[in-house]
């Protein structure tokens, strides 16, 4: 640092040169910092603001004594009104635990690409996340760098947010064999809980929705299912403390997934036998008290492990409702529409698993062709 320049290199590793902005009334002097990744740049900076202000001009550096964490707060805040409570609560999660300890005190306009890359790598090798997890993660990030560029025109870094590989995951899905024994052991005792998840294998519905699905969603008539609720527990945001959570009840997944499901025969035939003694019962308890998905997720282990059936959840469920649809030649898109999926290919990418046998079947076809 050269005498009277008053640049100097952080700790962080950035430079920080500081300029006299102004005067308060007091006669305090109000200073203005510039930043850079060099001596050089931080310099550059310092002497534009200068002749900036001896030439009365705006100063682009306005804004960014903020540190990062104020521009996640303003962020999210904005973003509030336009997103479902669960996803603001995975946003406030994703800001409070990973991005704020770690890149919250930086200045906005010292970010790079290197730095968002050490970002990564601790998360994965220090945090030890699974990729999923860190995606999840840069994804927000990446949302909150897009609303820096309209917050420093011009003067934002272009920085690079490179994305963890994120392998494949196989889902379990039950064989045939394993469905007839599950649906074997649900029917045996039959009751509301056990015909529920009859329900979710029959249609492809979610946890939640299962959970929100009241009688008077179901039209015996129209031989048909409504789905326009799920039920989830959040974590609420306006009790003290972090813990504190809170049962919703809400809107589904998106738009595409308010839908109706027609039933098989088999679906209306056991919905005629259960007989509820009041539409507005949820089917899961046949009363009006709901079942949450932890405790459906319990009834699960117990059912699966009655069954001895290994790796089942509720989830395998609709992936082996969307399998068992592709295996009897369902038409694509009306199954996208009846798992309430925005596209096909999320369906056909995520839900569909072809079975050996059905790789079979469709080997022998190329018999036809000479092979």
């Amino acid at each position: 640092m050269a005498k009277g320049e008053n640049i100097f290199k952080r700790k962080d590793g950035r430079w920080e040169a500081r300029y006299i902005k102004g005067y308060e009334v007091s006669g305090k002097i109000k200073y203005g910092f510039c930043y850079g990744r060099t001596y050089r740049e931080a310099k550059e900076k310092v002497t534009k603001c200068k002749a900036a202000l001896a030439n009365g001009a705006p100063l682009v550096t306005s804004n960014s004594r903020h540190r990062f964490s104020f521009y996640c707060d303003e962020w999210l805040r904005l973003r509030k009104p336009r997103i479902k409570e669960a996803t603001y609560i995975k946003y406030n999660t994703i800001l409070e635990r990973h991005i704020k300890p770690k890149l919250g005190v930086c200045f906005p306009l010292g970010f790079t690409t290197a730095l968002i890359d050490e970002f990564t790598r601790e998360l994965l090798f220090e945090g030890e996340l699974a990729p999923k997890t860190v995606h999840d993660i840069l994804v927000v990030l990446h949302g909150i760098l897009k609303y820096m560029v309209g917050v420093f025109p011009g003067t934002f870094p272009a920085v690079e947010v490179n994305y963890p590989k994120v392998g494949k995951k196989e889902m379990r899905v039950l064989s045939r064999e394993e469905q007839k024994r599950f649906m074997e052991y649900l029917m045996k005792d039959m009751d509301e809980c056990k015909f529920g998840v009859l329900l979710a294998l029959f249609t492809g519905m979610r946890i939640g929705e299962l959970c929100a699905l009241r009688w008077e969603n179901i039209s015996l008539t129209e031989r048909a299912i409504r789905i326009a609720a799920t039920l989830q527990r959040l974590k609420d945001t306006e009790a003290v403390g972090s813990t504190k959570t809170r049962i919703v009840v809400g809107t589904p997944k998106s738009d595409t997934s308010v839908r109706l499901i027609p039933m098989t025969d088999f679906a209306f035939e056991l919905c005629e036998r259960m007989n509820p003694k009041s539409t507005a019962a949820y089917v899961l308890t046949g009363t009006k008290e709901y079942m949450e998905p932890r405790t459906l997720q319990y009834r699960m282990e117990k059912y699966t492990h009655d069954c001895e059936l290994e790796g089942i959840h509720c989830h395998t469920l609709r992936h082996t409702f969307a399998t068992r649809a592709i295996e009897v030649g369902f038409e694509i898109k009306s199954l996208s529409e009846i798992l309430g999926h925005a596209t096909t290919a999320i369906t056909l990418d995520r839900y569909v698993h072809s079975s050996m046998e059905l790789k079979r079947d469709n080997m022998n076809k190329l018999t036809a062709a000479g092979l």
